[in-house]
């Protein structure tokens, strides 16, 4: 198994208990060269739009098919030609008399089909000997020769245009372009990014050069829709312009890693399971020829390196910057955390929240979850307006009492008031549940409060019961007060 592993080269393992079976490295999408691997197929009678645009389709062709086509087309239109000038000469009888001097020909000096082909090149590409010449008593020879110098016009416009637009193609200009072999994962600012880097090899500039990525992994959606292949957009500095690269040195390209990026949840652990491709297009104007160029090439799962930097490549020099393209692809391992983002922020809300302070009016879930307040609040706010009222006055009811036994006007009441406060509480039956529980509250409240009747008497001016139960009835809830009423008389 050792031999074969060495034979067939590291991207082969084998599989399975017994290695019976060998998988290959997986297939990519774009290859490192930025060729994409994607073959279109069962086209039917939609091969029929490739002739529609023909001169494209001869220029995305191989260079070997572009020589042959050129080759062929004209070989057969000078065959062609050729034929049809001897055909005249054969037609007029001009092959045997052409020795003749009292003969007129059509085209001087055509005895044979060597000699119609020679006078055809000649005046195709209109080199002009001298010794072979169309004679004015041949009007079927000037028709064929007009028709040949526009024949001729035509093809060596379309393909001269299309070997030139062909060969000024900007597609070799990608290829001093530079990109890492891999991709890291590290801290920089304190945030967790994703990195690769990029340089241009040439001194002429890439104007207006600029980079995207693109995220390319299947996924299911809640539907249960399977998506193969879903490309997602990743940010490499959109919003602030860090997409816009003034490429004359190496760059190292950074996509930062929130809650809004794809790999929000992707950890050290969890990268070792994932399968996804990140395609990197890199898109400029040539300086010297103007036409525009892209660059490509991709990083899968196992080419990115978790905790690991790119090493600097720029250095100081006598009255100049100097480069060091050895070091292009050479990184370092760093201190990262193993953990994804999601995990970072959870755990650091975790800990804030057991290292906040505990105030003593608030309680650790008063703390925690604020929210329960905001939705009761909100079902309040959803009630009529008069059972709005009445809510809030049932709730204000027990702070108001509270705040009227804690006040000094209260702390002068003797036990004997106080008793007949609580004397109210025993008459609320079950309908009155919700004004009983607030009356409680206010006995519970109330009760901390009784003092023995020695100190009672040192209080000065002591208040009336007749004041305290009025100022009380007050906040009562109408039912509770008819029901005082009926009781105290």
């Amino acid at each position: 198994m050792s031999a074969l592993r060495r034979k067939l080269g590291d991207e082969y393992q084998a599989v399975g208990p017994a290695g019976s079976s060998i998988r290959r490295e997986r297939q990519r999408f774009v290859d490192k060269n930025g060729r994409c691997n994607v073959q279109h197929g069962n086209l039917g009678g939609e091969s029929s739009r490739y002739l529609s645009d023909l001169f494209t389709t001869l220029v995305d062709l191989k260079w070997r098919w572009n020589l042959l086509i050129f080759l062929l087309t004209y070989t057969v239109a000078w065959l062609v030609m050729a034929s049809m000038w001897w055909g005249i000469a054969y037609l007029r009888g001009d092959l045997h008399r052409a020795h003749d001097d009292a003969y007129s020909p059509c085209v001087a000096n055509v005895y044979n089909f060597p000699s119609a082909f020679l006078f055809f090149i000649e005046t195709e590409a209109t080199i002009g000997y001298g010794h072979r010449y169309i004679t004015e008593r041949c009007p079927e020879g000037i028709v064929l020769f007009l028709f040949q110098s526009l024949l001729g016009s035509i093809v060596d416009a379309f393909l001269i245009g299309c070997m030139f637009i062909k060969m000024s193609q900007p597609k070799k200009r990608a290829e001093t372009l530079m990109f890492s072999h891999a991709a890291v994962v590290s801290q920089r600012d304190g945030k967790l990014c994703l990195m690769f880097r990029v340089g241009n090899l040439r001194n002429s500039h890439m104007v207006s050069a600029q980079i995207r990525c693109k995220l390319i992994k299947s996924r299911q959606t809640p539907e249960g829709e399977f998506l193969p292949l879903d490309q997602c957009e990743l940010d490499v500095g959109f919003g602030t312009g860090a997409d816009q690269l003034f490429l004359v040195s190496p760059l190292t390209i950074c996509h930062e890693i929130n809650s809004k990026s794809p790999f929000f949840c992707l950890s050290q652990r969890s990268l070792r399971s994932e399968q996804f491709e990140i395609v990197v297009i890199l898109e400029g104007i040539v300086e010297t020829t103007g036409m525009t160029c892209q660059a490509r090439t991709s990083y899968t799962e196992d080419e990115v390196l978790w905790g690991h930097r790119f090493l600097p490549v720029m250095s100081l020099e006598d009255g100049f910057f100097r480069v060091d393209y050895s070091q292009f692809h050479a990184t370092f391992e760093v201190p990262t955390p193993p953990y994804s983002v999601k995990e970072q922020e959870e755990n650091l809300f975790l800990s804030s929240l057991l290292n906040s302070p505990v105030d003593d009016n608030k309680t650790r879930r008063e703390q925690v979850c604020p929210l329960d307040c905001v939705d009761i609040a909100g079902e309040k706010n959803k009630l009529p307006f008069k059972l709005q009222k009445i809510s809030s006055r049932k709730e204000d009811f027990p702070s108001r009492a509270l705040r009227m036994s804690s006040g000094n006007t209260e702390k002068t009441c003797s036990t004997g008031d106080l008793l007949k406060i609580q004397e109210i509480s025993p008459i609320c039956d079950g309908e009155d549940s919700d004004d009983w529980i607030q009356l409680r509250a206010l006995k519970i409240s109330t009760g901390a409060l009784t003092q023995s009747t020695g100190d009672l008497e040192l209080q000065k001016n002591p208040p009336s019961m007749c004041a305290l139960e009025m100022k009380m009835e007050d906040n009562f809830p109408a039912k509770l007060r008819k029901m005082n009423s009926d009781r105290l008389s």
